[in-house]
């Protein structure tokens, strides 16, 4: 099969490092403007060499999200925003807009022009004309069925490549173009500033009877009338490659480096193994299962996913612990607390390739030498002897569920 290209989201240098480290191909993320993410950390004009650098350097591409819909106050300052993105050797752009993707064109020519699923290309037709103004990559709708994308595949250009989304959340509305944030909050979807009303919990209210609420019932389940699955593709990665996609995109620009780091891994190890013709080792497919996250589907490539209507609460069931620093040869590590933990307390440890294993913590020591029970301040730097040597930026954490009730 064809090598498939893994494109993990990098919402700030943390969680860049960590998708880097954990597998990604490539990495997509934003400047701190013209990005559908804006609540993400995104990087600063100076931030943002040192991140390419860094991702180069590891031999990882990046990919920087102009994917708004600019008005005519924004669209003078894209030129300098375009500019600066082509000096600082950014991969590719990810573009929405026609008139942005027709200016990245002249103001960053060494950038290529990849064209957002915010474009809801759903058809061979709408794929191949993007590709003749220019496209070398089209990010497909979310909506399409895994036949509709092997068909664009078909009959498109061999040199057009094809990006879909495999693992995140979805949108009620199609491909993200949604009103209703803005309505209901002012905070405009189609900057990056969406409220999520899809997710509330919605009832009924009479004029004449204010203060009195009525459930609102799509069956028999609940009121929760909008909100949408997430996305898991992690058992259909040979399908994905079957049908010649090309890039396979981990939506969360907004979640957490542990987030970045894991799902990342996962999906890593599964696409290796079978590029390599191997059984896919379950351990990886159970690895998606440890972050925070609603109830997976397999979003529209086998037909309707359906909506969850019961809640819109995420599954928490586990919490990392600390980040491994480094680690000597006898495996005392030197560690960085994110949420407190005991001797004693069994934990769990997965790293840059490396398979998950369980231990029991025992020796600990604070940056002074002293022996700990507990370490308590958060980003405190301490030591924990594990049971084997492990990579930097290995990760601890214990099962307990955070999910809301």
């Amino acid at each position: 099969m064809a090598k498939l290209e893994l494109l993990s989201p990098a919402g700030d240098m943390e969680r860049l490092q960590m998708a880097v480290l954990y597998g990604a191909d490539a990495v997509y993320l934003a400047g701190t403007s013209f990005g559908m993410r804006s609540f993400a950390g995104n990087f600063t004009p100076e931030q943002l060499p040192n991140a390419v650098r860094y991702a180069h350097e590891n031999g990882v591409k990046v990919h920087v999200t102009v994917n708004t819909m600019p008005r005519n106050n924004e669209i003078v300052s894209l030129p300098e925003h375009l500019e600066r993105l082509d000096d600082a050797g950014v991969d590719a752009l990810i573009m929405a807009d026609l008139g942005a993707f027709t200016m990245a064109g002249k103001y960053a020519p060494h950038c290529a022009r990849h064209v957002s699923t915010q474009q809801s290309i759903a058809n061979y037709e709408c794929a191949q004309a993007w590709h003749d103004l220019g496209a070398s990559r089209v990010v497909l709708a979310r909506e399409l069925s895994l036949d509709e994308i092997r068909t664009i595949r078909e009959k498109t250009s061999k040199e057009l490549e094809i990006e879909t989304f495999g693992h995140g959340a979805m949108c009620v509305s199609y491909s993200g173009r949604c009103l209703l944030s803005n309505y209901m909050t002012g905070r405009d979807s189609n900057r990056g500033e969406c409220a999520q009303p899809c997710r509330y919990q919605y009832a009924l209210m009479e004029e004449k009877r204010p203060g009195e609420y009525f459930p609102v019932f799509e069956d028999e389940r609940g009121t929760y009338i909008m909100n949408s699955r997430d996305m898991c593709m992690i058992d259909h990665v040979a399908e994905l490659m079957d049908a010649g996609v090309d890039c396979i995109k981990i939506e969360g620009r907004a979640k957490s480096a542990y987030y970045a780091a894991i799902v990342t891994g996962a999906y890593r190890h599964v696409i290796d193994d079978i590029t390599a013709g191997r059984e896919v080792d379950p351990v990886w497919r159970n690895e998606v299962d440890h972050v925070s996250h609603r109830i997976y589907s397999t979003g529209f490539y086998y037909g309707d996913p359906g909506q969850y209507t019961e809640n819109s609460r995420y599954i928490r069931e586990w919490q990392i612990c600390a980040i491994v620093e480094n680690c000597d040869e006898n495996g005392v590590a030197t560690c960085s607390l994110r949420n407190k933990f005991h001797k004693g307390d069994e934990l769990e440890l997965v790293g840059p390739d490396t398979r998950p294993f369980a231990f029991t913590v025992d020796e600990m020591h604070d940056s002074d030498g002293v022996i700990l029970e507990e370490p308590r301040t958060p980003q405190m730097t301490f030591t924990i002897r594990l049971p084997k040597q492990v990579p930097a930026k290995s990760i601890l954490r214990r099962s307990v569920d955070l999910s809301a009730k």
